[in-house]
Formats: C-alpha cells, structure tokens, sequence
C-alpha cells in the first residue's frame, strides 16, 4: 500500500514539474487605464438597457469603469472597423465578445476566426490584455467555443467561456428570445469578472 501511495506521489509530482503549464496571458501590468468591453448586442445590453448590461455590472464589481463599445447587430467579421475607437481608450484590457450574429449570418467560420485573429493582434499589439468571451448557450454555439478557446491559448489571451450557459433556455433570465435581461445581464458580469479578476 505504501509503495502505491509512494508511486502515485511520484507520479503527481513528475506531472506538476512537468506537464502542460497553463498559458501565459500577455501584457499583463500594462500601463493602460481602461477596461474596453468590445462586442455587439450581448455585450451592449440588449433587452435591459445600457445601465443593466453586463459592462455596467462589471464595472461595479471591480469598481473601475468600463467602457461599453458594445454594437447590437455586430459581427466578428465587420468589428475590425471600430478597432480605432477600442485603442483610443488606452486600454489595460480589453473584452471581446462577439459570433452570435456571424452564426445567424451564415458567415464562415474560417472568415470569423481570420477577424478575431486581427482584432486579438490589434490589442495585443497596444499592449493591452486580450480577453475573448465566448457566448456559449445553445449547442449550435460550440464550434465558436473551440475556436475561440484555442485562440485564446495560442495568442496568451484570456477565456470566459459560456456567457449564456444555463441562460438561454430559462426564461426567467430572458428578455426576448436570445438576449437576458437584468438578472441575467447580472449572472454575465459575475462569469466576466471570475475570469478577469486575476489580472486585474
């Protein structure tokens, strides 16, 4: 039994010396002063209203502003156009959220990774922290959190998964048939900041 034991110490130690490490975020401790949220209707508070978006509930949470560049009807693929507005607010980090509407679009999903990529790229190179913010909440959805989980690894941006899990399909979190309202807007921000909080 010892010797078990013994083993399965040696094991669990070769393992944490030597196994996968979790992925560095960049730009951590930046001299950026803002918090960005970039996204589209999720993230501009559709159905509750700018004061209730999760922006807005974040923002108390970590008792800093965050500026709420979020643009209802917005895809991943025309953001890029609004990256100027995201850097001239000298951000520390930035929140990207958006793939809801390129997947009721029909845009392919190769044309959205390629404008994630530059949007990651455009604020890694400001040197502020990328984080990507994954919608989540219907199975549909799931091809976009691979992608953006494996950007997020190799690019060292940060991962909120699943923003809507556990969200979309209960109605008292709901405003119409895709977007939360207040209390959901609420469960949001709190998945947000769990993720973020370390870097901050």
């Amino acid at each position: 039994m010892k010797k078990i034991l013994f083993i399965a110490l040696c094991v669990a130690l070769l393992y944490w010396a030597f196994g996968p490490k979790k992925a560095e975020i960049k730009n951590l401790h930046n001299p950026g002063l803002t918090v960005v949220a970039f996204g589209d209707s999720l993230t501009a508070g559709y159905g509750a209203g700018r004061e209730n978006s999760y922006p807005s509930v974040l923002a108390k949470r970590i008792s800093r502003p965050v500026v709420n560049l979020g643009l209802s009807g917005d895809t991943g693929t025309a953001a890029p156009v609004r990256l100027d507005k995201v850097l001239e607010q000298n951000p520390y980090m930035v929140l990207i959220e958006f793939g809801g509407n390129d997947f009721m679009r029909g845009v392919g999903l190769d044309e959205t990774e390629k404008s994630i990529r530059q949007i990651v790229d455009a604020v890694q190179q400001a040197g502020a922290i990328a984080v990507l913010v994954d919608t989540g909440g219907y199975s549909q959805m799931a091809r976009y959190t691979k992608l953006y989980k494996r950007i997020a690894k190799e690019t060292g941006s940060a991962f909120v998964p699943g923003i809507l899990d556990g969200i979309f399909h209960q109605n008292k979190y709901k405003s119409d048939q895709i977007h939360p309202n207040a209390a959901g807007y609420e469960i949001v921000a709190d998945r947000v900041h769990k993720v973020i909080k370390p870097y901050l």
